[in-house]
């Protein structure tokens, strides 16, 4: 069974390049040194959003949150279980 783990943190203002900068140096590695997902896709949206996707064959493992002073509210998150793919 393949499940999708959402992350989604929106930045303090003006700190986005840090929070992302964030989920690739600290985020990403600390999966990797767990089980490690399947894949992972770090994608930016308007407003300082920061969203993690992770595939896990499993159980996913949580994503830490990050330092507080990064974010403008707290962080989101979502697991989903796939049931289709082409």
């Amino acid at each position: 069974m393949t499940v999708a783990a959402m992350w989604e943190a929106r930045a303090a203002d003006g700190r986005a390049a840090e929070l992302a900068a964030w989920v690739h140096g600290t985020a990403l590695p600390a999966l990797r040194g767990s089980a490690g997902p399947v894949r992972a896709e770090v994608l930016a949206a308007p407003g300082g959003r920061v969203l993690l996707i992770t595939w896990w064959e499993g159980a996913p493992v949580a994503v830490a949150d990050p330092p507080a002073d990064l974010l403008a509210r707290p962080v989101h998150r979502w697991e989903f279980t796939s049931q289709h793919v082409e």
